[in-house]
């Protein structure tokens, strides 16, 4: 029986500034960082699942490659948001600004309103307010 969304992984070039961007101004907690081998993990709580962070310790890891629409894999990290205002201007202030967005979605039956960024490796993090009922 599945119990629920656990977590997803991914790579970072800086640990330290890979925790300030999605623990300091997104808000998600951290409840574990250690070495690993050939680097360093955390894990950062949303409230309904995890991120999985790894920063390779002697690699340098190269920006994060947008996936073309015709190759498989995971285009976007997507956080739910409860005053996409206040998310949006606190990302702006810290050198983030939206590269999409805010705007009304196109999926209303789900979701209110969204925004794109892009954390401090490029990856592409999708801000959203959840429609009404969510």
């Amino acid at each position: 029986m599945l119990l629920g969304f656990e977590h997803v992984g991914m790579t970072v070039s800086d640990m330290d500034r890979a925790i300030a961007f999605y623990c300091d101004l997104l808000g998600l907690r951290l409840v574990l960082r250690k070495s690993a081998d050939r680097g360093e993990l955390a894990f950062l709580d949303t409230g309904s699942g995890m991120l999985e962070v790894f920063a390779p310790s002697a690699a340098l890891v190269d920006r994060f490659r947008d996936v073309p629409l015709h190759e498989a894999g995971l285009r976007h990290l997507t956080f739910a948001f409860s005053d996409m205002d206040e998310i949006v201007a606190r990302l702006g202030a810290a050198g983030f600004p939206t590269v999409e967005g805010p705007r009304p979605a196109r999926n209303s039956t789900l979701l209110k309103q969204l925004a794109f960024v892009r954390d401090p490796d490029g990856i592409l993090v999708e801000l959203v307010e959840r429609g009404e009922g969510r």
